[in-house]
């Protein structure tokens, strides 16, 4: 059977012909060996045809196409004009030998051509990369390697091309810088803490924040210089002036050791840089915030910007936290307990990193679970509508918010909160009020031509008064036309939103349906223990009969 190769070169495709396989026995090894030396490859392998680029565009549209496995109409000519044809209902004497398996298959499922990718056509084709340039005489040397760097270049940054606004690799960077911060100035500041008691222990016990110890150390360096002069600067820096005049009062009778002036300089100089990192995870903080309305609105303004962040950060893009389903989400961050539960059979963990919200916080003991796989759902919701709507809107996230609180008060009060369908219409609506709003406040740049069309309709207007009932009888007409219109898109959208969240588990038709559910749960136990109870006796029944029929030894 002959066997073709195609090469996908950054210059064009090239086809080859694998000649004297019988003599290398289809053997790796010893095509291994061949592939270094061209004359021995050469006798193997000849070009057969090839096919240049028409230009570098060209060329990457190609290449995005084989890479994806979509076989091109270009590939496909040459194809079908350079290998034998392949007649319907008889086996081929031949065989294609591919890179990539994924564009080998849609060429055999298109052209019927057989197609094979294996350890020993990969090896035929490193021994064509290596001798590319000697087989097609027309290529120049160098020509090869500036088309590759060209190509790999525009491949690159058509792959990397995104939104420069809804980059959510800033957040997930922005997340762990604060996280470490975080440490950083909490570890940094207990050494401040520390450094400074040698000198001025009673100060600890006055000033309770890591920030404000920081500045009162670094305002007063000496305490044997803090007198009563400086109890107003205190107080601007302290914000309370009882506590400067205690402040002053304990550094009179302070029991703590003098520090040389060297030490003093170096504690002063430690102060301000916890102060400065202070001051920056603040800044870190707000371009959080304004990242994370940018990036995913709903998400934030639902479990907040931190714990948003920290799901997508963990989810590895806001992409693959939306295709994450609910389950996934309650319980992501916890994987070290849910392996271990699986592992020894114990209880599955019931939250991860959604315990930090506000929400689970709130919930009693006995239902932080159930809140915890409700506001799953929500954040799995709000994560989709983040990642593929056009428009980034708060509407979503602020109704879905309201629908968390109002669960929180169905299992503390039992008040019936509303169905999710009415919610969500009623969301919808809003964000559609909102586009119009911002469509109407834009204002609209009218031309001269469009002006002078203008004049002369008014002018046309002004010559008769039957004109302008006609026009007034038409414009009723539209209106009411538009009316029936929007009548009939509203159907279409409540019966949408109908069919898309009936098979929710929301459990928001209010106590009735709870209570129903209950009584069906307790009928299915009952059900259950009544089989269970019939197999136990079926077996004591079987092991009573077997005695029996047992001769007893005598």
């Amino acid at each position: 059977m002959a066997l073709f190769l195609l090469y996908e070169s950054a210059s064009g495709y090239a086809l080859f012909e694998a000649h004297g396989l019988d003599e290398i026995g289809q053997n790796t090894e010893a095509v291994r060996n061949s592939v270094s030396e061209l004359n021995r490859f050469g006798k193997v392998v000849k070009l057969r045809s090839f096919n240049p680029f028409t230009s570098a565009l060209d060329a990457l549209k190609q290449c995005n196409a084989v890479s994806e496995g979509i076989l091109t109409d270009e590939l496909r000519t040459v194809l079908e004009t350079n290998l034998p044809k392949v007649k319907e209902g008889k086996k081929s004497k031949f065989s294609l030998g591919v890179s990539d398996p994924k564009i080998g298959s849609q060429i055999s499922e298109v052209t019927k051509i057989p197609c094979q990718s294996n350890e020993f056509v990969s090896e035929l084709l490193r021994g064509v990369r290596f001798h590319f340039d000697r087989f097609v005489s027309d290529l120049k040397s160098g020509d090869l390697e500036k088309a590759q760097l060209g190509l790999g270049h525009s491949y690159s940054r058509a792959k990397v091309k995104f939104n420069v606004n809804r980059v959510d690799n800033m957040v997930i960077q922005a997340i762990f810088l604060l996280d470490t911060l975080d440490k950083d100035i909490n570890s940094f500041s207990m050494r401040v803490r520390e450094w400074y008691s040698w000198h001025f222990p009673e100060l600890v016990k006055i000033v309770n924040d890591n920030y404000l110890y920081a500045k009162v150390a670094k305002f007063i360096e000496d305490k044997a210089k803090l007198s009563e002069d400086k109890i107003p600067d205190l107080t601007d820096i302290v914000g309370d002036e009882d506590k400067a005049k205690e402040i002053v009062e304990a550094a009179k009778a302070s029991m703590g050791q003098d520090l040389s002036p060297v030490d003093l300089i170096n504690v002063q100089q430690f102060a301000h840089r916890v102060m400065d990192l202070s001051e920056y995870r603040k800044n870190l903080y707000d371009y959080l915030v304004a990242k994370m309305n940018d990036i995913a609105p709903n998400l934030a303004s639902l479990i907040g910007e931190v714990v948003g962040a920290r799901l997508i950060s963990h989810a590895g893009s806001l992409t693959n936290l939306a295709k994450c389903p609910s389950s996934t989400l309650q319980i992501l961050g916890a994987e070290k307990a849910l392996f271990r539960a699986l592992k020894t059979r114990g209880n599955t963990p019931k939250y991860g990193l959604i315990f930090h919200s506000s929400f689970i916080g709130r919930a009693s003991a006995k239902n932080k679970g159930r809140m915890a796989r409700y506001l799953a759902n929500k954040c799995s919701i709000a994560s989709r509508i983040d990642c593929f709507s056009e428009r980034g809107t708060t509407v979503f996230g602020e109704k879905l918010r309201e629908q968390v609180e109002e669960r929180l008060d169905f299992y503390d009060k039992g008040v019936a909160p509303r169905k999710n369908i009415d919610v969500m219409q009623s969301a919808i609506e809003s964000a559609e009020n909102k586009d119009t709003e911002m469509e109407t406040e834009t204002p609209v740049e009218v031309s001269g031509k469009k002006a002078k069309k203008k004049k002369q309709k008014a002018a046309a207007a002004d010559e008769g008064d039957d004109m302008a009932v006609e026009v007034t009888n038409d414009d009723a007409v539209e209106d009411h036309k538009s009316e029936k219109k929007k009548k009939k898109e509203k159907r279409k959208l409540e019966q949408e939103m109908q069919l898309h969240y009936q098979t929710e588990d929301d459990g928001a038709n209010g106590v009735a349906s709870e209570q129903d559910g209950t009584v069906k749960r307790r009928r299915i136990k009952r059900i259950i223990m009544e089989k269970h109870w019939r197999l136990l006796m079926s077996l004591r029944r079987r092991k009573r009969n077997q005695k029996r029929r047992i001769p007893s030894k005598q």
